[in-house]
């Protein structure tokens, strides 16, 4: 008998825009929390989920599939492989479902006891693990940034965070460092959805995750997010809006306290006064922006967020991006240069931008030749795959067509998209 399609599970799937591939790193990441193993599924066993083929996964996997989605198994379209009654069936039971989260047996031992409630207690070393997870989110961000997966698990690894709020009882320590964890979490996903221009889905994550920053009371996590506020309305074309919400990221004491925090803020504030076209300014809030970063003590702890990616090739990055919106070709493609040679390796994404920005600012001094060869050095993955990339790269076609109409580089840069095309 062929087996019907679990189509409650697909319709779910697709409300939420998971792939079978992201569901189940989703679902490999969340085993892990919850056994401390990584899970082993792939695209494969989802469409086995999806097909009908597998039509009730395990317990642990059900108690994933159900904290994901929301949804108990049964609403998600799994069948049980025999009908049992509802005291007999532990698994679907809330009581159950939190001792499972524990993975602890001596919990559900304690569930089990007649008279007794479970009860657990939260500790830094959970949130030490969640961490953990945000330094992976991290790592992918810098090198697959703007991906609708690692938007989708940033968010999941926040509400993961939150549950775990409900799930025993922790200090005021603990329980602030959940919600910074939260929204730290929440924060990559805005990244994410401002790096794939998905600017709705970036707003949303940026209100929630600016009332989790609130209830942490974290400075550094309220720096980033405003911060990365600031970004979200630069790209959208809103430079007065941007200017206010880098400026509450300035305003925060950490700044004072933090001379990195405080080179970060007014870098970003060199970005704007690019697309305000404000170029006289440019020059002024580069060298304070250096002279910030340099006064910065190398041994104060900072977030691994700020760690992984701030320095000087990004100063750089963000005075290219100015120079370039305010129209000075000659000074962007300095500071691109700059950025280029001292980019470190993890630093994909970034790189590809800085070289497609490169490539802009060339050939709006009219040299054709390097501009494409600049161009085509940015490799196929970014240029297909990263939006923000992929649009910039549009734009360079576009402009070096009307620049150069019929030529041998026109020729060149359209083949060379097309085997792009022909090679995803």
């Amino acid at each position: 008998m062929e087996s019907a399609r679990n189509e409650a599970l697909e319709a779910w799937m697709k409300e939420h825009r998971y792939s079978s591939n992201s569901l189940a790193r989703a679902v490999n990441s969340e085993l892990e929390a919850l056994t401390g193993k990584l899970g082993t599924y792939d695209g494969r066993h989802v469409r086995e989920w999806r097909s009908g083929r597998v039509r009730w996964p395990n317990t642990a996997t059900r108690k994933v599939l159900a904290d994901l989605s929301g949804k108990s198994p049964v609403d998600l379209g799994f069948v049980p492989r025999r009908r049992i009654s509802p005291a007999a069936a532990p698994q679907e039971d809330p009581m159950y479902r939190r001792t499972l989260v524990a993975g602890a047996v001596t919990t559900a031992i304690a569930a089990a006891a007649p008279g007794t409630t479970p009860t657990r207690k939260i500790g830094m070393s959970d949130v030490g693990r969640l961490q953990q997870k945000f330094t992976e989110v991290i790592a992918s961000d810098h090198k697959r940034g703007g991906q609708r997966d690692i938007e989708h698990l940033a968010g999941h690894l926040a509400d993961t965070a939150l549950n775990l709020q409900n799930s025993g009882i922790a200090t005021q320590r603990v329980r602030s460092s959940l919600y910074a964890t939260a929204a730290s979490f929440r924060s990559s996903a805005m990244w994410a959805a401002i790096d794939g221009r998905r600017f709705k889905d970036a707003i949303a994550h940026m209100r929630e995750a600016q009332a989790l920053a609130e209830l942490s009371g974290d400075q550094a996590i309220k720096f980033r997010i405003w911060s990365h506020a600031g970004t979200l309305y630069r790209h959208m074309g809103r430079p007065a809006d941007a200017r206010a919400a880098n400026d509450v990221a300035r305003n925060l004491h950490i700044t004072r306290r933090d001379p990195m925090f405080a080179s970060l803020g007014m870098a970003r504030q060199m970005a704007i006064q690019g697309v305000s076209h404000e170029l006289r300014s440019l020059p002024r809030t580069f060298d304070q922006a250096r002279e910030a970063m340099n006064h910065a003590s190398t041994d104060t702890p900072r977030p691994v967020w700020l760690l992984a990616f701030w320095d000087d090739a990004e100063l750089h990055s963000l005075a290219l991006s100015a120079y370039l919106a305010a129209g000075d070709w000659t000074t962007a493609e300095y500071h691109a240069h700059q950025c280029l040679a001292s980019l470190r390796p993890h630093m994909q994404r970034s790189r590809a931008i800085a070289t497609s920005r490169l490539a802009q600012a060339q050939l709006a001094q009219g040299d054709t030749d390097t501009a494409t060869h600049t161009a085509m050095t940015v490799k196929p993955e970014a240029a297909t795959q990263h939006p923000r990339v992929s649009r910039m790269l549009q734009e360079f076609g576009a402009a070096l067509r009307a620049t150069a109409p019929g030529s041998t580089n026109v020729r060149t840069w359209t083949e060379h998209t097309a085997a792009w095309r022909a090679h995803p």
